[in-house]
């Protein structure tokens, strides 16, 4: 249905009272803490691939996904017809860590995903539901396996909302591990970018582990994003990833990938890791390994089990719908390329965004890698370099469009461009450092014109709010915006 003739239907004199009740009664009786509903006040009642529909009867594209959980978009059939099969064949839906056949069957799909090098030589644990369990699960895994408790993360990293896995994200609210640089080309940290700052960063990282007057002791291990997700989609720089992962190496530091967002074929490869060759000595893995019902796991080198028996559990590790609906899941990436997929329909998005960026001064950056696209939303008023300094973001990825210089971040046209996106049918999340970064977390089946549509939607969508936001005055909190979780 087009977004015009479900706003027709709204405006021929349907009633909203169901709806607004359900609203009205959600924000009454659930927690403040709650983030998507307050942007996105629908409530949707049926779904399939990349449509919901709300209970308004309107249409939406949904290029949420469930935070990235739905790589095949709502209810594909392969994935329903894996839950069927366990409901009807009268196994136990919950086991705890009993052996199951559905269990054997995700496990063995799994391990025929995973990096060269790490298959032949893992160990899994199932974790708690979420991917902050399976976070809390690998810094326990290596401080277990080292006999060291400090960890190396990075600045800008969104790994969880339990005490341990907050405190390696970017927006930890006390020091508790070591924080280092993560390379970026628009908001270099050394005002640089591209391979140059990405070499800093790296010699950032060295100096600190080999100062012995650093004041940080050799850590139990690294943890870091392949793509930082809620840190406004920054991809890691290939070459930087290879010498995270030989630093680590020499030094005998564990390597933690969190692949909860990327993995999949989420960024154009199975695993993020895969683009530069690395092997982490742990992965983190959730959200679409469930085939969209909740499941986490942490995937590691054989020589790190050294837990002794119940040293980590959790009761809802067993979750057989979840395993099943995981294996269909992961089988149908693999055998349908979807990954191959996601990386050319992903470049091709990212290069129609570049040009649109390029005839909008509010457009900063575009960015991403497969079909995980971010687009920073600015002020273009250029924030003045110190003196001598090199412009920063010589460009996007593989040299795609960035403004030479970073302009001050947007958060609330970024706001604006979500709910004019919402108008159109339109769902979309933000992100960043100051939630100035509209994200794109589309199903990795859209199809190339479903992709058009939702282009078409969003660069009208920013059109429009920056033509308001511009005609009103930019919101000068603009610059010192927070962000949003």
């Amino acid at each position: 249905m087009a977004v015009t003739e479900s706003m027709a239907g709204a405006a021929s004199g349907e009633t909203r009272d169901p709806l607004e009740g359900i609203l009205r009664r959600q924000s009454a009786r659930e927690s403040s803490a709650r983030t998507y509903a307050r942007a996105l006040p629908i409530v949707p009642v049926r779904a399939r691939g990349l449509t919901i529909e709300g209970a308004d009867g309107r249409r939406y594209l949904d290029c949420l996904s469930g935070a990235g959980t739905l790589a095949l978009g709502h209810n594909h059939p392969v994935v329903l017809e894996a839950i069927r099969g366990v409901l009807d064949s009268g196994a136990p839906l919950s086991v705890l860590d009993l052996a199951t056949p559905v269990k054997d069957a995700f496990v063995t799909e799994l391990f025929h995903t995973l990096p060269p090098g790490l298959a032949d030589r893992a160990r899994v644990q199932f974790c708690g539901p979420a991917g902050t369990d399976a976070v809390e699960a690998a810094l326990k895994l290596v401080r277990a396996a080292t006999g060291r408790s400090g960890v190396l993360a990075f600045a800008g990293a969104y790994h969880g909302m339990t005490a341990g896995a907050l405190a390696v994200s970017g927006g930890a609210p006390d020091v508790q591990v070591a924080r280092l640089p993560y390379p970026q080309d628009y908001r270099c940290p050394f005002g640089i970018g591209g391979p140059t700052g990405a070499e800093l960063a790296a010699r950032w990282a060295e100096s600190l582990l080999d100062d012995p007057k650093s004041g940080v002791p050799r850590p139990a291990g690294m943890i870091l994003e392949p793509v930082q997700g809620e840190g406004g989609v920054i991809p890691a720089p290939d070459d930087w990833l290879r010498r995270m992962r030989r630093l680590t190496a020499d030094r005998s530091i564990p390597l933690i990938a969190d692949e909860i967002q990327t993995g999949v074929g989420r960024t154009g490869a199975f695993w993020a890791v895969d683009h530069s060759g690395v092997t982490p000595d742990v992965m983190v893995l959730s959200k679409a390994i469930g085939g969209s019902l909740p499941l986490a796991v942490i995937v590691y080198r054989d020589d790190l089990d050294t837990w002794q028996p119940g040293a980590h559990a959790g009761t809802f590790r067993g979750n057989q719908l979840a395993m099943a609906a995981g294996t269909a899941t992961l089988a149908y990436v693999r055998e349908n390329a979807l990954a191959e997929r996601a990386a050319i329909l992903g470049s091709r998005m990212l290069n129609r965004l570049a040009d649109f960026g390029r005839e909008h001064a509010c457009v900063g950056d575009v960015r991403g890698r497969g079909l995980m696209i971010g687009i920073e939303l600015v002020t273009p008023e250029p924030e003045q370099p110190e003196p001598g300094a090199p412009e920063c973001g010589a460009g996007g990825p593989d040299g795609r469009f960035a403004a030479r210089t970073p302009y001050p971040p947007a958060p609330g046209l970024a706001a604006a461009v979500q709910r004019e996106c919402l108008r159109r049918g339109l769902i979309v999340e933000l992100g960043g450092r100051h939630a100035s970064v509209v994200r794109l977390l589309p199903p990795l089946t859209i199809s190339d014109e479903q992709a058009e549509a939702v282009l078409d939607r969003l660069t009208d969508a920013i059109t429009a709010a920056a033509r308001d936001h511009e005609s009103h005055g930019p919101d000068r909190r603009d610059h010192g915006g927070g962000p949003r979780r």
